[in-house]
């Protein structure tokens, strides 16, 4: 397939998927600063502005890996072009709402059509791609993750501030109405067509589905809404719970699998040797990823007195050192590429030691934290890029739609947790109120994100291992697969 798509179609193949990928991600940020305005428009309530919020996430969250199993089913290109159209109609649907319960509704259509189109992209990159083709692919998709989250809170602020025709916050999802239908005529055009096959279509698993889902609800809505609500008691009961509705989903898909039938989650993803350290080395440090655009933005416009678009351009530098690591990456030679991982985790965490240590005696930083900042953002950009291409490479094609349904659960779960531990740790320090308090807040958060960072490189230097373990016994296969040919070979010419 890949060998009948010219270098522009396939570039444009990457990004109408990577366009998809932008657009649901920045509408999981851009609504942060709209609640004002949808506050004061529709007479929205505290509670349900925090709804508009947080089903966007749950609805996401708790369908990708549902999601990724379906475009095995009945095609990622089928299931990609759904999604699109779903999370257009749901975005036109949110820019007119008349009320606030409309509004809700459609954002969780609106995430479920997220959840059809992200679920698709890790899959549509390693299905269609190989080589150096691939790995830009997949630094052109990390630099997509940590974009869309920055543009989403600075264009929101933008067209807030600009209230296009009265609108107030309404162009916030009516501009994702023209570019959906743009990306759709585009999809038509440069994805590849599913293959076709007369095979039966196992069924899907419906009790993991709800299993899935049901733990993915306990989970996230009280890290989601504890904070707000000042965590009370059902907080800890669900959590509790979601540790039981995993061990049941787990048990369910392990039965499933050895009944040789078609489970959710094919679960022999994880026993692949770099799988395991490599998510959680992605999760310690998108948590502090995550993290920081909510604490920055709290420090620089409550502690420092700044406005939101301040906020949100201070992360530019962040967003530029980024977009440097990714078409980096792909030419670097193969020994210092596997060490990226835990070089670029080690550099988010100096980068937060600095910044921590810089606002505890500078407070407010000034243009040390920008500094500081950029440095982060280009070791995040190496970690992510470096960690997610070795995956890619490792993982077997068939598993693809398994490792692409748990890499984009891992973006809400990070940004889920990481907010309701740090976010919820900074809050608490600069309870007092003041720049001084939240100047020693935002110092003693960044000490802890450092702390992270450091456990993503320690899990990262664990899938680096992994990794040159699957080079090793790949090498090991050819040279006996190149021996039995020698060998056959030589019997053949004797015969």
């Amino acid at each position: 397939m890949m060998g009948i798509m010219r270098i522009p179609a396939t570039r444009l193949f990457i990004g109408v998927i990577l366009a998809g990928q932008f657009m649901a991600n920045v509408d999981t940020a851009i609504i942060n600063v709209a609640t004002p305005s949808i506050g004061s428009t529709l007479h929205a309530s505290g509670a349900e502005l925090q709804l508009t919020v947080t089903v966007y996430v749950l609805a996401t969250a708790m369908l990708l890996i549902t999601a990724a199993r379906l475009g095995t089913l009945y095609g990622y290109r089928r299931l990609f072009l759904t999604g699109l159209v779903i999370f257009s109609l749901a975005s036109l649907a949110c820019g007119l709402a008349p009320n606030v319960l409309t509004l809700i509704v459609a954002r969780i259509v609106q995430g479920t059509g997220a959840a059809f189109m992200v679920a698709q992209v890790i899959s549509g990159i390693q299905r269609t791609l190989t080589g150096n083709a691939r790995t830009r692919a997949i630094g052109a998709y990390t630099m997509t993750l940590s974009l869309s989250a920055v543009i989403g809170q600075i264009l929101g602020g933008v067209l807030i501030t600009a209230n296009v025709f009265g609108l107030a916050w309404r162009p916030l999802f009516l501009i994702n109405v023209p570019i959906g239908v743009l990306l759709l005529v585009l999809a038509l055009r440069v994805m590849p067509h599913d293959e076709a096959t007369t095979a039966p279509r196992p069924k899907l698993d419906l009790i993991g589905v709800g299993l899935l889902g049901l733990t993915m609800l306990l989970l996230i809505l009280p890290l989601t809404v504890g904070r707000e609500l000042q965590w009370p008691w059902w907080t800890f009961a669900s959590l509790a719970a979601s540790v039981a509705g995993t061990a049941a989903f787990v048990f369910w898909q392990h039965r499933l699998g050895g009944a040789g039938r078609s489970p959710l989650l094919n679960l022999a993803l994880f026993r692949e040797p770099m799988v395991v350290p490599s998510l959680i080395s992605q999760l310690f440090a998108r948590m502090t990823y995550f993290s920081l655009l909510f604490v920055l933005a709290l420090y620089v416009q409550n502690g420092l007195g700044e406005t939101a678009l301040t906020s949100g351009l201070s992360l530019l530098s962040w967003v530029a050192a980024y977009g440097i690591a990714g078409p980096i990456y792909p030419r670097l030679p193969q020994r210092i590429a596997t060490r990226c991982g835990p070089l670029g985790a080690f550099i988010v965490a100096a980068a937060f030691a600095a910044t921590a240590i810089a606002t505890a005696v500078h407070a407010g930083t000034g243009p040390l934290l920008i500094v500081f900042l950029g440095c982060g953002g280009f070791g995040f950009g190496v970690l992510q890029t470096a960690i997610t291409a070795q995956l890619t490479a490792a993982v077997a094609k068939e598993r693809a739609p398994d490792l692409s349904g748990v890499l984009a659960t891992m973006t809400p779960l990070s940004a889920v947790i990481g907010i309701a531990t740090f976010g919820s740790a900074y809050l608490a320090l600069a309870a007092p109120g003041g720049a001084e308090a939240a100047t020693r807040a935002f110092a003693i958060v960044n000490a802890a994100f450092a702390v992270s960072a450091l456990l993503a490189a320690a899990t990262a230097v664990l899938a680096m291992l992994g990794g040159e373990r699957v080079r090793a016994l790949r090498q090991h296969a050819a040279r006996l697969d190149l021996v039995q040919n020698l060998n056959r070979n030589r019997d053949a010419g004797v015969a």
